[in-house]
């Protein structure tokens, strides 16, 4: 789903960075663990992920987003890696992480550089947040599925997803 006339609470908002598209190459990017270490997405090159993007675990729909693609990260085992990727400090993920419970999926933020927002075309501009949205990608390292959520508030397609996912594995 392409990214044009995404809105937030109904209002228009411009994206930053290069939209991502089935078929590209998934770029490289750095972003911060909750111990404050550098997480280099390159060290998951060759397998199965899902960056799961929200603007705010803080909210009702982040949570329950997150939520739900740990337990997509549970049933579909050791081999798929789910990262949940917000511009939250990882302070604020590490406790939303232990109060829900978070195990499977790896909570990573991406507030100081803004590497993956700009690389894969989720920040959105003014407001540095990531809109909402699934990147699925391939053992390959090629982008299998992508959905920019149209409505930020809304919640993705998570049957999509976890079809895209499951057709790589």
């Amino acid at each position: 789903m392409s990214r044009e006339n995404i809105t937030f609470g109904g209002n228009a908002i411009n994206i930053l960075g290069e939209e991502i598209k089935v078929g590209d190459k998934a770029p490289d990017f750095v972003a911060v663990n909750n111990d404050l270490s550098p997480f280099e997405s390159k060290e998951l090159n060759g397998t199965v992920r899902i960056y799961s993007v929200v603007p705010s675990i803080d909210t009702g729909v982040c949570a329950i987003q997150t939520g739900n693609f740990n337990q997509m990260a549970t049933d579909l085992g050791d081999n798929v890696h789910v990262i949940t990727i917000s511009n939250d400090l990882p302070f604020a993920q590490e406790r939303f992480g232990a109060a829900e419970g978070i195990d499977r999926a790896k909570l990573v933020s991406d507030y100081q550089i803004c590497d993956f927002g700009n690389k894969y075309g989720f920040l959105i501009e003014g407001l540095r947040l990531l809109t909402r949205g699934i990147v699925v990608v391939g053992e390959d390292d090629e982008v299998k599925y992508v959905e920019y959520v149209q409505e930020v508030t809304n919640h993705p397609d998570y049957d999509k997803a976890l079809e895209a996912v499951k057709a790589l594995i």
